[in-house]
């Protein structure tokens, strides 16, 4: 236990941002699931810290749509409905086709060819078993690699926070659901080699039937996962 609690040990300089990093992950990898209440001592005591940051650490999820914080209950990581988790596509489809539109035309070889290399390695990732949060973090980096060319910081950070939501959820999906591997697989590099050709109109259609398609599909597998739980 002792050991465990040593490897938990946060020594950032800004505590309640390194607190609500390693919540996030937990949530994202499912360690901590929907519905579960977060103990203030008890995160404070794991990650020896006081309670003041993890606090903070907590409004900053709640923000972020991760953690609804209850009176007389305290936090809790949130649960979406279906409806919610579609919904949430529809605004990724939205920005993430905007951004991408702005993106494209300021691409740099070099962009590209870290875009391609992410994109390989999350291709690898859907045939050799990686985890749900491998293949996650490299889906996040591929898309985000191609964003950041639009240099519209405030822009990646609501396409974050929006991912962020609906992460946990894509991949449960991931883990369960093994037909859907090569249509990603195939659709990403799609619209990876319209981004290649500067094709932004191909490009942003792709990408929206793509999101909009996982959003639908998402929802009627978190309706059945529920069901079936």
């Amino acid at each position: 236990m002792a050991t465990q609690l040593k490897s938990s040990v946060i020594q950032r300089q800004s505590l309640p941002s390194a607190v609500a990093e390693r919540l996030r992950e937990k949530i994202l990898r499912g360690e901590i699931k929907e519905g579960e209440q977060l103990r203030q001592h008890a995160i404070a005591t794991e990650f020896d810290v006081s309670r003041i940051p993890v606090r903070e650490a907590l409004r900053q999820l709640e923000a972020e749509g991760l953690v609804n914080i209850i009176d007389h209950r305290g936090a809790v990581v949130s649960a979406l409905s279906p409806d919610e988790i579609e919904e949430l596509f529809e605004i990724r489809a939205v920005l993430e086709c905007a951004i991408l539109r702005q993106a494209i035309p300021n691409l740099t070889e070099e962009d590209l060819h870290r875009a391609e290399k992410i994109l390989e390695a999350y291709e690898r990732s859907l045939g050799d078993g990686a985890g749900s949060s491998k293949r996650g973090e490299l889906h996040w980096q591929f898309h985000s690699t191609l964003y950041s060319a639009a240099r519209r910081p405030r822009f990646m950070s609501l396409i974050q926070t929006i991912n962020n939501n609906a992460d946990r959820y894509i991949r449960l999906h991931i883990l369960y659901s093994r037909g859907i591997h090569k249509r990603s697989k195939d659709e990403h590099r799609a619209i990876f080699e319209c981004c290649r050709e500067r094709d932004v109109q191909a490009a942003t259609e792709l990408l929206e039937r793509h999101i909009s398609s996982a959003g639908r599909e998402l929802k009627e597998f978190i309706k059945h996962y529920r069901q079936s739980s």
